[in-house]
Parts: C-alpha cells; sequence; structure tokens
C-alpha cells in the first residue's frame, strides 16, 4: 500500500530594506517589528528540519500569538482528520468491512466501495447522519471543554490521558512534533488517494510503479 504524502509545514520569513532616509527608517522600524514576531515562532512545535521556519504564503505576516494558536489550530484539526481518513482509506481499500447492513434498505457494509466511490452507495439520510455526527464531534466533543488544555489542541478534558502526564517535557515535546509532522504528510496523502482515484482509479498508483498493481475497488 502506498501513502503519496509529503511533509507539509506553515511559517513565514520577511525581507526588509535599510536607508537612512526617515520614511525608510519607519519602514525598517515596522519590518524589525515583524521580524521579532516571526522569530518568537521560530521556537514553536513543528519547526523542523529541513524546512524549518517556512510560510511560503504569508499566513503569518505581523501576526500576533492569537492568530498563530488559531491556525494552529486549524491545522491540528486536520491534521488529525486526514490521519484517520488515510487509516480508513487503507482499512477499506484491503478489503476489511463491518459486518450487517449499513441502511435499512439492506444494503450491507460489504457492498459499498473504498474511497470517494463510497458516497455513491450512501442514502442521502445517511450522508446527512454522517454530517450531524461530524457536527457534533466539532462542537462539543473534539475541543477543550474544560479549558484545562495545557496547549493547542489538548481536548484530554479530564476525561482521558494515556500517561501523557508521565512523559517529560522532551518527550512530550517530541510526540507532538510527531503528531503534527504525521498529520501534515496525511493531509497530503489523503488528498493524493483522492485525485489519483478520480484520475484513473489507481490511487495506490506507487504500486503499480513497483510492479505491485492494485486493482482498487475490483468488483464494484
Amino acid at each position: 500500500m502506498k501513502i503519496n504524502a509529503s511533509l507539509f509545514a506553515l511559517l513565514p520569513g520577511v525581507v526588509s530594506a535599510f536607508t537612512t532616509t526617515p520614511l525608510a527608517a519607519t519602514t525598517a522600524g515596522r519590518s524589525s517589528s515583524s521580524n521579532t514576531i516571526l522569530q518568537a515562532f521560530e521556537e514553536e512545535i513543528g519547526v523542523t528540519a529541513p524546512l524549518g521556519f517556512w510560510d511560503p504564503l504569508g499566513l503569518l505576516k505581523d501576526a500576533d500569538q492569537e492568530r498563530f494558536n488559531r491556525l494552529r489550530y486549524v491545522e491540528l484539526k486536520h491534521a488529525r482528520i486526514s490521519m484517520l481518513a488515510i487509516v480508513g482509506h487503507l482499512t477499506t481499500g484491503a478489503g476489511v468491512r463491518l459486518g450487517g447492513d449499513i441502511d435499512l434498505q439492506g444494503t450491507s457494509f460489504s457492498d459499498v466501495p473504498a474511497g470517494l466511490a463510497a458516497l455513491s452507495k450512501i442514502a442521502p439520510a445517511g450522508l446527512a447522519q454522517i454530517v450531524a455526527f461530524v457536527g457534533f464531534l466539532e462542537l462539543a466533543v473534539m475541543k477543550d471543554v474544560t479549558g484545562d488544555g495545557e496547549f493547542i489542541g489538548d481536548f484530554r478534558n479530564d476525561a482521558i490521558d494515556f500517561g501523557w502526564d508521565v512523559f517529560s517535557p522532551e518527550e512530550q515535546e517530541r510526540k507532538r512534533t510527531i503528531e503534527l509532522n504525521q498529520g501534515r504528510a496525511a493531509m497530503m496523502g489523503i488528498l493524493a488517494l483522492m485525485v489519483h482515484e478520480q484520475l484513473d482509479n489507481n490511487p495506490y498508483m506507487i504500486n503499480g510503479l513497483i510492479g505491485h498493481p492494485v486493482d482498487f475497488n475490483a468488483g464494484f
């Protein structure tokens, strides 16, 4: 199986020109202030080699900590969703299904193909239930409900821990970095899987390149 992914990092750089004119001095002052802000973000989780601190779209230009925290929250949320999507795509692509029926009309889980093709087999009411469930998670579960989160994306809410508190600060930072980088790869990976499925029904194209092609959704 293949996960067509690449690391993706969000973070910026600014170039300033300095002259002796009053106007240039003002510009230089603004640039210096902006550079100071950016340097603060260079120490954040996720600034890793080889890209380091990289923001090609300038999303953090003149941003404050609140802006950074918002972008990091959104990045983590999409990263976690994408990691689950990759696992789901690989699992169903391998033919694993739940038993029983998915609706009252007798459509079994085994009748539902993998990938985007699955949407064509799910009734509108079923899709509405999925959207409603995701909305519930977004609004009531996947957030810092208690307000006790130690960092952006800390959704333990005094209900689940998995031994996090026994890790050293260095280990906690390492694990957060791994999650973020794996999530960035997963965001690119699930996008690639969907694109290649729509192009030629060959999402696992790497398998074909190495001589082990996958007949994706064969029999559906």
